[in-house]
């Protein structure tokens, strides 16, 4: 019995997650664990192609899309968003991150598709949640793992545009909000929904047959429930196969929306290991990869997000390692974490991924112990 396996039997035996899938690929040595089963219930065992829903290691895939579109001249990474998003043509920010949301000041310069892409727009969440502007933005950021709480994507934009920044565009990394604007930047400048761009110009050419944002009924055997730990730490049931995911949302999340496989996300890492080509067709440029995979972070634009962050870098869509804090935290590391509890990293220098893939929801942004077990014996 492998590291791997044994460390994914010991939490499923505590009965901390029902089952679970990890991959470690190192070239085209793959090793790939299923432990468990699909529900609380044992209904079916857990198997190498369960669906789950992948959360926030959607984000990714979405930061692709938009530089596909960058790379065809649909876009540029200096262009103004309002030019696709016209509802944040004239943002206004709070004087200072802890100001009242009755002290505002106009947007320095208008916010850009390198800040959607860099999570530094000015909306989004830092470490201290008790910030007036921060209040403001849970009204309208709805939590990804529950797709059908989000309102139409013009709705949303709408609402959003009343709330105003925390900091002023490109002053400092928030979470979350800019992945779900990128998402409707793909949507608005293709001239094609984001499920409809993502299936064409990233899964099928990839081979990921499985990845979408939504569930059809003959594949919901696949489809594991969904938990999230309880006030005494037992799970609660969150979502079933026939639940949020049984048809498309009116917002398709580019947060956090999609459903997929551990083979699915493997092709997408592959690719982004083999500098934008994946079986003989190129999706990206060696240079959008490499914008992709490289922080852009300052230290104090680090320091702002370390509730998330832990310290580390991000580049476009996910985490990018700096300092080797932890045993896993190889500089240069690319990857990210799902708050259904999910995670998928990939280092470009080894060429390694590994994902782990449950359907226990995180209880806070901390990686949970089987989260940080998985990548030390993954290292």
């Amino acid at each position: 019995m492998t590291a791997l396996h044994e460390t994914l039997r010991r939490y499923v035996a505590d009965r901390a997650v029902p089952g679970a899938v990890a991959l470690l690929a190192r070239g085209d040595d793959v090793e790939v664990v299923t432990v468990g089963h699909v529900d609380a219930d044992g209904s079916a065992p857990m198997a190498r192609d369960s669906l789950f829903r992948i959360a926030s290691i959607t984000k990714p895939v979405t930061a692709a899309a938009v530089l596909m579109l960058v790379e065809e001249g649909l876009a540029g990474l200096d262009d103004p968003v309002d030019t696709w998003l016209p509802e944040l043509a004239k943002p206004m920010a709070v004087r200072t991150p802890s100001g009242p949301l009755d002290d505002l000041v106009p947007a320095a310069r208008p916010i850009t598709v390198e800040d959607l892409l860099s999570s530094r727009t000015g909306w989004g969440f830092p470490s201290d949640f008790s910030l007036p502007a921060v209040q403001a933005l849970f009204a309208v950021q709805k939590d990804g793992r529950y797709p059908q709480a989000y309102p139409a994507p013009d709705v949303w934009l709408a609402g959003l545009a009343q709330v105003p920044l925390l900091y002023q565009p490109g002053e400092a990394w928030l979470y979350g909000t800019s992945s779900d604007l990128q998402g409707v930047l793909v949507a608005r400048a293709s001239g094609r929904t984001l499920p409809e761009f993502l299936a064409e110009r990233v899964f099928e050419p990839l081979g990921m047959k499985d990845t979408a944002f939504e569930v059809p009924a003959d594949r919901r055997d696949r489809f594991t429930t969904s938990y999230r730990p309880g006030p005494d730490g037992t799970l609660e049931v969150a979502d079933t196969p026939d639940g949020e995911w049984s048809r498309l949302p009116a917002f398709p999340s580019g947060g956090g929306g999609l459903v997929s496989t551990a083979d699915d996300w493997l092709a997408f890492a592959r690719m982004l290991l083999g500098a934008g080509e994946a079986n003989g067709r190129r999706l990206l440029s060696p240079t959008s990869v490499s914008r992709m995979t490289s922080n852009h972070l300052s230290a104090r634009q680090r320091e702002i997000g370390r509730l998330f962050l832990g310290g580390q870098g991000w580049g476009y869509g996910a985490q990018v390692d700096v300092t080797p804090a932890e045993p896993w935290n190889v500089p240069g590391r690319y990857g990210w974490v799902g708050g259904t509890g999910t995670t998928a990293h990939l280092v470009p220098a080894t060429g390694t991924v590994a994902l782990l893939l449950t359907q226990v929801a995180m209880a806070d942004p901390t990686p949970t112990p089987l989260m940080r077990d998985i990548w030390r014996v993954t290292a």
